[in-house]
């Protein structure tokens, strides 16, 4: 695939992605946050509280908050969050306009609770979508993405800290049934984010100790068409040199990689580790396809 047709690709898949992502959290919002007095996280949970406490207009608070976390995005992120949280500052309030003008929408369930847990399950899933693709609904999102990339950690990290912050300062203006409803909502949305970002990118990485390494590898090799890292070890008890084999997977690959190394060598010492992301040629990038000569 030419760079001009993965450019026209990545942004039809950004664009869809942001797309959804508010749609989904805009009737999150008019569907069970507002008809149930759900209180939330965000820089509109903030302006709800200075509002309530000192009267500064909720509105204005939104719009300042949101253009000074505009500008630092811009500078430390760069410009496609930039522009794509421009997008969804218009779109959101937009979509929520109108998803409000849905007949019933504020009426879908009079349990308080269920409206918490459906909302903290779709507003993780709405935000993932967007921030799978590098960008974000604006606000407090930007905040997130930013302190994940100076600190390197997980952005639902920063999003489940900064969420408790805003509902722990809601808890001021706020009854007790509110804030409870509200801990179970960013508790779902923490969990169910980091889900979706690594959702269709985990793998998992198999570490092989066993004399017969170059057997095991080559069959791995050709078998499983995975590739091989071979790793120099000594063993704890006896000090002897060995050699370890690395090899990461797709999840379904396991059994067959387990059936392979057991036929070879039933005594071999194997430990699997869950991988939340792998980048690189055969995963990423394109994979380059070997040769090999047939069995003798």
């Amino acid at each position: 695939m030419n760079l001009s047709k993965k450019k026209v690709v990545s942004t039809v898949k950004t664009t869809l992605f942001v797309l959804m992502g508010n749609a989904l959290l805009a009737f999150v919002v008019a569907a069970f946050i507002i008809p149930h007095d759900i209180i939330m996280g965000g820089t509109t949970g903030i302006a709800i509280v200075l509002n309530k406490s000192f009267g500064i207009d909720t509105a204005l608070m939104i719009l300042i908050m949101n253009i000074i976390l505009l500008i630092a995005g811009l500078l430390i992120i760069g410009k496609k969050l930039f522009f794509t949280s421009v997008a969804s500052t218009v779109m959101y309030p937009v979509m929520l306009s109108l998803i409000q003008r849905i007949p019933g929408i504020d009426s879908l369930t009079d349990n308080r609770l269920l409206a918490a847990l459906f909302a903290g399950v779709l507003m993780g899933l709405s935000l993932g979508l967007v921030m799978r693709v590098g960008s974000s609904t604006g606000g407090m999102d930007i905040m997130n993405l930013i302190l994940a990339k100076l600190t390197h950690r997980s952005v639902a990290v920063y999003v489940y800290i900064t969420d408790i912050i805003v509902v722990g300062a809601q808890a001021i203006v706020s009854d007790s049934e509110s804030i409870l409803l509200g801990i179970v909502v960013l508790v779902l949305e923490s969990l169910i984010l980091e889900q979706v970002m690594i959702f269709g990118k985990s793998q998992l990485e198999l570490f092989i100790i066993s004399e017969k390494y170059e057997e095991i590898k080559l069959r791995l090799l050709k078998e499983l068409r995975a590739g091989v890292t071979m790793s120099y070890i000594q063993t704890g008890f006896k000090g002897e040199d060995a050699q370890g084999i690395i090899c990461v997977i797709h999840p379904r690959k396991l059994y067959m990689a387990n059936e392979i190394v057991r036929s070879i060598d039933p005594e071999a010492f194997i430990t699997v580790t869950k991988i939340k992301e792998v980048t690189g040629r055969g995963f990423t990038a394109e994979r380059r396809e070997l040769e090999f000569g047939k069995d003798e």
